[in-house]
Formats: C-alpha cells, structure tokens, sequence
C-alpha cells in the first residue's frame, strides 16, 4: 500500500493498493450514516457489502457524464433528505471519474459542505477526478462549469479494479497519465512503453503530480492550472460531441493541439511528435474534423481559464515545463487547429 498526502482546506490522504472493501467498512463505522452513489454496473456487488448496514443507503446513477446533471443532483439532494443525513454523516461516492465529481458536489453542497469519501474505479477516476477536491456537474452551456473545491476526506484506490475496466475506458484514463509525464514527471513517459506491467507505478506518480501541485495551489489561484493542460480543446470537443466521448478521449486531442499552440515558444518539431507517438500507442485518436474548429472557438470562449475576452491555455516551453498561453491571436489558433484537423 502507498499513501500519497495532499494537503489543501484540509490534509487528507490517498492510498493506493488496497482492498476497497475494507476501508469501506472503516467509512461506515465512523459515520452514523453514509449515503453511497453508485452507478449501476457497480449497484449489486455494494449491496452486498452494505445491506447489513442500517445506516447505509444506496443511489444508484446513470453511466458516465450523464450522472453529472441538475436532474442527478436534485435526486441525490432529496435522498440525503429523506435519509435524513446530517453534517456528521458522509458521502461516498464508488465510480469513474463522472462519479465521484457529483459525489464532491453533492457533499459540498448538502448542509454547505459534509465529509465525503472517493472510491475511483477508472484510470481516470483514480490519478484525476477523485484527487484534488474539484468537484462539479455539467450544463447546457459546458463542462464542469458549476462546482466546489471541496476536499474527499479520504481516496482510496483499489488496483484489482481494473482488472475488469473496459478497455475503452483504459486507453481514455491513460490520456490523463500522459498529460502528468508532458507536465511534470518525465518518468512517467518512459514507463508508458509497458504501461500495463507498470501500472500501479503510473497511477502512483500520477497522483503524487497532482498532489504535489493541488497542495501548492488549492483553488487554482495559477499553479493548479499546468493540471489543464490539453483540456481546454478537450471540454470544447465533449460539448461538440454531446458528452458522449469518455473525458481522455477528448483530452488526448487537446494534449496535441496544446503541443502545436506551443510550437513558438520554444517545444521543439520532435517534441510535439511525441505527444502523438505516445497517444497512438494507447490508441487514441490525435485530430479531429477539419470543419469543427468555429464551433470550437465558441465553447472554448466559454471554458473557465477565459480571461476577459481572452483564451488561455497551459502550453510547454519543452516537456516537463508548462507555460501560459495568455495572448494567444485567432489565427494562431486557427493554424494550430489546421495542423491537428483530419
């Protein structure tokens, strides 16, 4: 087992390698009552876990981003009534990445903030959406749009997960662990030639990548932002799409537009080449359609770095050096997009 220590509003820990299970439990004997969010292909094996457990009740949630809905939320609001959860009980959300982000809203936003507990199934849930205390849903008007920053008071990553995860699922989450060795860890690329055999180390140094900056820089005061990088084409493609894309499916793209924005200050021909090497061998896609980049525009102008009139966006100086992109012209994003369109 390895614990990784973040430490924001408050210190909390992530550990990695555990049996789920068991700490599950642990949860549950500190806490009179605990509401548990769950998507369904998860529902039965929770069950049995908890039916014991007067203090227990279990929402089961939609698949994948359509979990992060007002409708969703509203649901988990009048269960947490009905229950009769106070500010001494918890949340637990067991899922993706989509999962335990509305289980963080939904914590924060219940009796102005409780205690909640992340439980990620995904690649993408466990070294991204569970760690951080970024928790949100989506709207019409984008993603994550509306949110909290409110800490987990615990993670808790069990690898025999993914023993089991779709592989869809597993090349869109290890987009996210490339995005953590361009930023900052290096390491990180060189394992990724045999990312199945390392992948307890991958997640590990993921998580520590995050930690070590949302401990720095909680609320995204500027540090925390290099942990966008890519994701500003990325939520604009997921809007486009209808959320129908997993969340590094889209990322992978915007890690190579954000490579090519880059281009003129100082990431050098080899080093955007890279980005694409690395993305195609976990078989994800590296552009997208030619015609898009007008609607594009739009949902970028709206994306949470925007400035004023201004896109921002986290660009590299070389690998393992983000930059900020602050003033950025049209057409230099146009070109940008030109050299990523299919």
């Amino acid at each position: 087992m390895k614990r990784i220590t973040i430490n924001a509003e408050r210190s909390y820990d992530v550990e990695i390698d555990i049996a789920w299970a068991e700490e599950f439990e642990k949860v549950l004997a500190s806490h009179n009552k605990v509401l548990v969010l769950v998507p369904e292909e998860f529902a039965n094996s929770i069950e049995i876990a908890t039916k014991a457990s007067s203090g227990v009740s279990i929402l089961h949630l939609p698949q994948g981003e359509a979990q992060k809905s007002i409708a969703v939320l509203e649901k988990i609001w009048d269960k947490a009534a009905q229950f009769g959860l106070t500010r001494s009980d918890a949340i637990v959300g067991i899922g993706g990445g989509a999962t335990t982000d509305i289980a963080g809203f939904a914590a924060a936003s219940w009796l102005r903030g409780i205690s909640w507990y992340a439980f990620p199934t995904s690649i993408a849930g466990m070294v991204d959406a569970a760690v951080g205390g970024k928790t949100g849903l989506n709207t019409s008007a984008g993603k994550n749009l509306v949110g909290a920053f409110h800490s987990p008071n615990g993670v808790f990553i069990d690898l025999s997960f993914l023993e089991t995860l779709p592989l869809r699922d597993y090349q869109a989450g290890m987009a996210e662990v490339v995005k953590s060795g361009l930023i900052s860890d290096v390491e990180i690329l060189n394992l990724l030639s045999e990312a199945k055999s390392n992948i307890a180390e991958l997640i590990e140094r993921s998580v520590a990548v995050k930690a070590k900056v949302v401990s720095s820089d909680f609320k995204e005061g500027k540090l925390r932002e290099i942990l966008n990088y890519g994701h500003t084409l990325g939520h604009a493609i997921e809007k486009r799409e209808g959320f129908k894309w997993r969340h590094g499916e889209a990322v992978a793209i915007g890690l190579v537009y954000a490579a090519e924005l880059s281009r003129d200050f100082g990431l050098s021909q080899a080093e955007i080449e890279l980005h694409r090497e690395l993305l195609t061998s976990l078989d994800l896609k590296v552009s997208y359609p030619s015609g898009a980049f007008d609607e594009l525009f739009g949902y970028m102008s709206g994306d949470k770095k925007t400035r004023g009139n201004q896109i921002r966006f986290i660009g590299l100086k070389k690998i393992g050096e983000p930059i900020w992109l602050e003033e950025l012209t049209s057409d230099q994003l146009r070109q940008a997009y030109e050299r990523i369109s299919s």
